[in-house]
């Protein structure tokens, strides 16, 4: 069979019938918990001036360097797919004024973002994502409520086995020192890097700490750790985080190599891992080689965040601490198929509604109206004629009670029902029909 002529950009894909059930899901369980945490929701543009992002992120970062997607409007302003989603929410909270209402301010989002990677297995160009935003509050406790509301979010949705992982990135007193070893430890061993990490040696030897190539991973695994190197302040405040975990009983464990991909973060960064996965069927991806079966028992981060004290003033606020993180849906869809997690409950139908003829057609329409407005689901084939056939699908869909409205009933504003399971008949006055049907199912 040969390909169609047009088809789905590389990395993107089509979100489907059978799988609008889990983002569906993702979407209720996260509005639910949003409200209840008292968060509100904002909706920022797709497109961004290009600068917010690489002021914003940092320009050495791979997303600047490398995945986004940026284009020149016939104004001449350069414009990008937005790549994340709390560089736009700073922006809002500035632009919008929220720095002038009573803090702190609490916002979340929900939408499609856009990275030119590489598309493998459970990585998108356009990917969808949720996160959580808290501007205004500098307190130890934000940070591990924050993680608390991710890890309570993948929990709600059937997720387990989660297991989170959180390092402590300094800020501008600290940092800085430790910048300079790392810069010195990779330095004398920049022969064994790769070309990537050389040029993030020059550039931002943080990133290094960031790599996922086989080939720096000892090299890595010996560079000194941030967590020894922490001022007093940060110290103190990592401590009470973990404390916090604790005191909630959250699992956690220590990676002192965990920077995230974002320039932006200042502490607290932590993200969440699936702790053992079978290999799940991933969005958008229907066959799969064994390579790619073998590369989805490794997947990424369902979500990830932290602290992000010096943004806002950098992108032309105030000075405002603030503490946020994001989900990545697809990620959290293929888990979820792999663990067998039904996203809802099966739509079930009480009735079936079996016309013949034009004029039934007509009284159908209204009928099925009527059962609506009372909450009533009613199965249908109004573009077939054949009473076999449909009898068969009021069959297979396991009803309670078939609805047929023939010719001659239709004249006489009458409709036929059929109990399903004995297979008794009696015949009811059209505009009666559906106070009766509902007083039988009832009483089923």
């Amino acid at each position: 069979m040969s390909k169609p002529k047009f088809q789905t950009p590389a990395g993107m894909h089509d979100i489907l019938p059978e799988d609008q059930g889990y983002y569906q899901k993702i979407n209720d369980v996260v509005k639910n918990i949003a409200d209840f945490y008292g968060f509100e929701k904002i909706d920022t543009p797709i497109l961004e001036n290009a600068e917010l992002f690489s002021k914003g992120i940092g320009a050495s970062t791979d997303i600047i360097d490398k995945e986004m997607f940026v284009l020149k409007t016939k104004g001449g302003d350069f414009l990008a797919l937005r790549p994340e989603g709390t560089a736009p929410t700073v922006r809002a909270y500035i632009e919008d004024g929220f720095a002038n209402l009573p803090q702190p301010i609490k916002l979340w989002y929900s939408g499609p973002f856009f990275r030119y990677e590489h598309p493998q297995v459970g990585r998108f160009r356009q990917f969808r994502q949720f996160g959580f935003e808290i501007f205004g509050e500098e307190s130890a406790v934000i940070d591990a409520q924050m993680i608390q509301i991710f890890y309570n979010i993948l929990r709600e949705l059937k997720l387990k086995n989660l297991v989170i992982e959180i390092n402590s990135i300094g800020d501008s007193q600290c940092r800085p020192y430790y910048k300079k070893l790392l810069s010195n430890y990779f330095r004398s061993r920049e022969s064994a890097l790769c070309a990537d990490c050389r040029r993030r040696l020059r550039e931002n030897p943080l990133r290094i700490l960031d790599c996922k190539d086989e080939k720096c991973q000892p090299v890595k695994a010996q560079a000194p750790q941030m967590i020894d190197h922490l001022c007093e302040f940060c110290h103190k405040h990592f401590k009470e985080v973990l404390e916090y975990l604790d005191e909630i009983g959250l699992p956690y464990r220590l990676n002192p190599y965990l920077v995230r991909g974002l320039d932006y973060y200042t502490k607290t960064v932590f993200e969440i891992f699936p702790e053992s996965t079978p290999t799940p069927k991933m969005v958008g991806t229907p066959n799969r080689s064994v390579g790619e079966e073998e590369a989805v028992s490794k997947l990424s981060a369902l979500a990830g965040g932290g602290r992000y004290d010096v943004l806002v003033k950098l992108l032309g606020g105030r000075d405002t601490p603030a503490c946020g993180a994001a989900c990545g849906i697809e990620r959290i869809v293929g888990l979820m198929k792999a663990k067998a997690i039904s996203p809802r409950k099966e739509v079930g139908f009480d009735i079936f509604l079996a016309q013949l003829g034009t004029l039934a057609k007509r009284k159908s329409l209204k009928l099925i109206e009527e059962f609506r407005q009372e909450k009533v689901m009613v199965a249908e084939s109004l573009g077939r004629d054949s009473l076999k056939a449909q009898l068969a699908r009021a069959n297979k869909l396991g009803v309670k009670y078939t609805l047929i409205l023939g010719q001659q009933e239709a004249l006489e504003n009458r409709v036929i029902v059929r109990d399903m399971k004995i297979g008794r008949q009696e015949s009811l006055k059209l505009d009666k029909a559906v106070h009766e049907i509902i007083k039988k199912i009832k009483n089923k």
